[in-house]
């Protein structure tokens, strides 16, 4: 039966141990169902009401981008530029995310066993210096969420939990190295040196750095992509035949290896939400979890699966409730016959159906304009997708590989997204199970020629204007339709005069009552 995360979640969190899975008994889980039922038709009820939302304008919707630092794909550009030049290059990317109106960020923070901020458990990456363990004489991670969040941006921080080295020499490695240190946790696999999955002391490692930044830092989330046991690479073979035999207990080996996961994937989620209950933790797997030819209720694909290639069970978390979204890389065209994304979606749609575990979609923005497939070289495949999404009311969002693409925008298709789907702001979806409330409604909101301004409300990360429609209806907040700007600061500059509200977001994006106000000039 699925459960996914109940929506009381601290409860269910004090009451298992660091590891285990999250699991109700049938009464217990239909019963947490059965009222989330209940609340959202409720909610719908009292919308329907009142109004009909607009599919094309969604007030909440995730849009984000992955910033990824590993090879300086897209950030730094290269190695051992200058703080300055590091600095320059990263609000150029965000500048880029604003101006489409994205509303997150997930920045790779740690690509390989190392940091890309001050850390006293793992050296400094080498790819901001050109040398592993080289202190670049700043902590960057600071400046990276400040100026996300000055955007209006949600910073998440991207982990990579197992790779341990690009380099499968031991010997290149910092002394202070975790892999250096402790070599039996390492496997070498093809020319990349991995940690074994297999090894509790392992899985405390990769806690001890997730816990480290979320307690330090004002990250807003934390974030894994789909690199677990390594992808299969022809003649090597991953050799944990120790670890299974210590710890396996009569289980077969990939069983083994998809508990192994698991426990990881349990642990951090307990981890992040007792050190700052706000703070989201979430997974992008590969895009299929299993072919029906390997079980029935599987995708109607025949690609890789990762269950059986890389033992990613995402369907198991969504069910444990271990994840509070999922984000499936779904890097196929609609054409593709193998795994096409019109299958795709509607089966991750399903997957998350009866549970609280979000839903957004990884797209390939990298691939457009790619001519191995004549659907890439199509600008609008991917604006496509996204009018795909809107006929599945499980999807809340979208994040696009790579941040490289928002400046190079291949066939104008990033800028035809914007255009046919972001052409308003959206607010974040809300996830109620990790707390917030909404503000006090802004106060002291009053207008000057075009400026508008209010008193800073305790609380807010943010704040929502909406402009009234001539028509004087009162749907105003309901979509984005009439959405015109989410700013961080209690000001606005109006582009034309009339009716404006104001409302006060907190940083989970709970929404206050909102305030009135009139201006003349625009």
């Amino acid at each position: 039966m699925r459960t996914g995360r109940p929506l009381l979640a601290a409860t269910a969190l004090a009451a298992v141990a660091v590891g285990a899975a999250y699991t109700f008994g049938p009464a217990e889980a239909g019963q947490r169902k059965a009222e989330a039922a209940k609340k959202k038709s409720t909610e719908n009820a009292v919308v329907t009401a009142a109004c009909t939302p607009d599919p094309r304008h969604p007030k909440r919707q995730l849009r984000g981008v992955w910033i990824a630092t590993v090879n300086n794909i897209d950030w730094p550009s290269r190695k051992g530029l200058s703080a300055d030049r590091q600095r320059a290059e990263y609000t150029r990317l965000l500048d880029a995310a604003a101006k489409r109106n994205f509303n997150a960020v997930f920045v790779q923070v740690r690509p390989a066993s190392d940091a890309l901020y001050k850390s006293s458990i793992e050296p400094w990456s080498q790819f901001l210096t050109g040398t592993p363990g080289k202190d670049p004489g700043w902590d960057p991670l600071p400046f990276l969420i400040k100026e996300a969040h000055k955007r209006g941006l949600e910073f998440h921080a991207w982990f990579n939990p197992y790779r341990a080295a690009y380099d499968a020499s031991v010997a290149e490695l910092p002394a202070s190295h975790p892999a250096r240190k402790n070599p039996g946790w390492t496997v070498k696999y093809g020319d990349r040196l991995y940690y074994n999955p297999g090894l509790p002391q392992v899985r405390r490692h990769v806690v001890k750095v997730v816990t480290d930044v979320v307690e330090r830092y004002d990250v807003d989330g934390v974030h894994f992509d789909d690199y677990f046991y390594p992808y299969p690479a022809p003649g090597s073979t991953f050799d944990d035949r120790a670890a299974f035999k210590k710890h396996g207990k009569g289980m077969k080996l990939a069983d083994w290896r998809r508990q192994n996961v698991d426990k990881l994937v349990a642990e951090v989620d307990e981890a992040v939400h007792a050190a700052k209950g706000h703070v989201k933790f979430g997974i992008s797997p590969f895009g299929i979890w299993r072919n029906k030819a390997q079980d029935p209720s599987g995708s109607d694909t025949s690609g890789m699966s990762a269950y059986d290639s890389i033992y990613a069970d995402a369907k198991a978390w969504i069910e444990a409730g271990t994840v509070d979204y999922v984000m499936p890389q779904l890097y196929w065209s609609r054409s593709h016959k193998l795994a096409g994304y019109g299958k795709l979606a509607p089966w991750w749609a399903d997957a998350v159906e009866g549970t609280d575990v979000h839903l957004y979609i990884g797209q390939a923005l990298y691939r457009v304009g790619a001519k191995d497939e004549a659907a890439w070289t199509k600008p609008g495949e991917l604006p496509a997708h996204l009018t795909l999404n809107r006929k599945l009311d499980r999807i809340s969002g979208d994040v696009y590989f790579s941040a490289k693409q928002l400046l190079t925008n291949p066939l104008g298709a990033i800028d035809r997204v914007a255009k046919a789907h972001y052409a308003r702001p959206a607010l974040l979806p809300l996830m109620e199970e990790r707390g917030g409330a909404a503000p006090a409604k802004p106060s002291g909101v009053k207008a000057a020629g075009s400026a508008v301004s209010w008193a800073p409300v305790k609380g807010a990360r943010a704040y929502a204007v909406y402009r009234v429609p001539k028509s004087g209806d009162d749907c105003h907040t309901t979509d984005a339709r009439n959405l015109v700007a989410v700013v961080p600061d209690p000001s606005f500059t109006a582009k034309s005069a009339g009716t404006y509200l104001v409302t006060a977001l907190d940083r989970l994006h709970n929404e206050s009552g909102a305030a009135r106000v009139k201006v003349e000039a625009g």
